[in-house]
């Protein structure tokens, strides 16, 4: 590596950016490791006499540029002639090696719109990301979202706790304060379950019905004691749907001056 660094230094090849001593580094890893991965599949070595007859071979190298967080890179992934080389380590049809993906699903989390993201990486890794590609990326964010919203829960939960608290989101570009609802079950084994997180302008008694009902669809069955604050009309809410339910207010407590 010292000699690597020191032999860049001299020829003044920049450490990072598309034509950095990583990005080559990168490249000569993935274009040995995907020859290595062609002898596997071949059975044999390149060259080696026991290729002859074997009914595959060897058959070029097709290039290609993948995006990678030094950079982009460009490869060349060996081809067969039976067409039947399936590599791992870049997958067919596959353009963004690394966590390029787990990125974007990171500033998309923090509130960046896919126009700043497509910048972003533009201007920090020189991945040229399209905002429909970053768009569909983010579009699994969406349906695993639904999925868990949607999930099945278990049938009893001993213990419920519902509340509010104030976060901090970015909506069409401009921050506010809004509340997100949460439903934290604890199961019979001690654990606690978050069941479900809820974005509202306002709390009510009927919202709260309306979560309620949610979980029971979900499979819900019964809940011992449920946990809240003191709104209007909440306990006649959760004993609507929970009719055995007992209901816990909470009890703030001010400190002793």
């Amino acid at each position: 590596m010292d000699a690597l660094l020191a032999d860049a230094k001299a020829t003044g090849t920049p450490v990072d950016g598309a034509n950095g001593l990583l990005n080559q580094m990168t490249k000569a890893v993935l274009d040995r490791t995907l020859q290595v991965e062609m002898s596997d599949h071949l059975g044999y070595e390149h060259g080696a006499p026991e290729g002859r007859g074997s009914g595959n071979s060897r058959n070029g190298l097709t290039r290609k540029t993948v995006s990678t967080l030094s950079g982009p890179v460009q490869i060349e992934v060996p081809r067969d002639r039976n067409g039947t080389f399936e590599p791992t380590i870049v997958p067919k049809r596959a353009r963004r090696l690394g966590n390029i993906d787990d990125m974007i699903l990171s500033l998309y989390s923090r509130g960046m719109t896919t126009r700043d993201i497509e910048a972003h990486l533009l201007e920090i890794y020189g991945v040229n990301a399209s905002r429909e590609l970053i768009s569909n990326i983010t579009d699994v964010v969406v349906d695993e979202i639904k999925l868990w919203q949607s999930r099945p829960l278990d049938e009893v939960y001993p213990i419920l706790y519902i509340d509010g608290i104030r976060v901090r989101i970015k909506d069409n570009g401009v921050v506010t304060t809004k509340v997100a609802y949460l439903a934290i079950g604890v199961d019979v084994d001690g654990r606690k379950h978050s069941l479900g997180c809820w974005i509202q302008d306002t709390e009510g008694a009927k919202f709260w019905a309306k979560v309620l009902t949610d979980l029971r669809n979900r499979g819900v069955r019964d809940i011992l004691i449920a946990c809240c604050d003191g709104l209007t009309g909440l306990p006649d809410a959760i004993r609507s749907i929970f009719p055995d339910t007992v209901v816990q207010t909470c009890v703030a407590r001010h400190p002793q001056r």
